[in-house]
């Protein structure tokens, strides 16, 4: 998989964990714009239109759940892959990430990075 110009928008209000995400991403050869709450990634999505979005569902402002929903109520936005990155474990919030248009679910403690770079690569390739 070609990753020059692939671009990752990571929606996740922790700063630390934002961090990491961002240098792995780039070290893997990605372009990654960070959004620390929910309305800020609304907007980086809509303007930069990546090819993958990362997303927390407990943020600041708007929640993942919602951001899911206005990504893919967007003619513009609507076929983005969203990979859900959550500490929110109950099925219910699987089943939620899944109907709204998640291509996946990751339970942040339940997988390593290298788990999660496979993940992304999968759906981006």
């Amino acid at each position: 998989m070609e990753k020059k110009g692939k671009k990752i928008v990571v929606a996740e209000d922790d700063k630390f964990m934002a961090k990491v995400y961002r240098e792995k991403l780039r070290d893997e050869g990605f372009e990654v714009e960070i959004a620390f709450d929910g309305v800020e990634a609304v907007d980086k999505i809509t303007k930069n239109k990546p090819s993958l979005v990362i997303l927390d569902m407990i943020m600041p402002k708007k929640t993942g759940f919602d951001v899911l929903k206005e990504i893919k109520a967007n003619p513009e936005t609507k076929d983005i892959p969203v990979i859900i990155l959550s500490n929110l474990g109950q099925a219910s919030d699987f089943d939620k990430g899944k109907k709204l248009g998640a291509i996946d679910y990751i339970i942040k403690g339940d997988e390593s990075f290298k788990s999660v770079m496979e993940k992304i690569k999968k759906h981006l390739a």
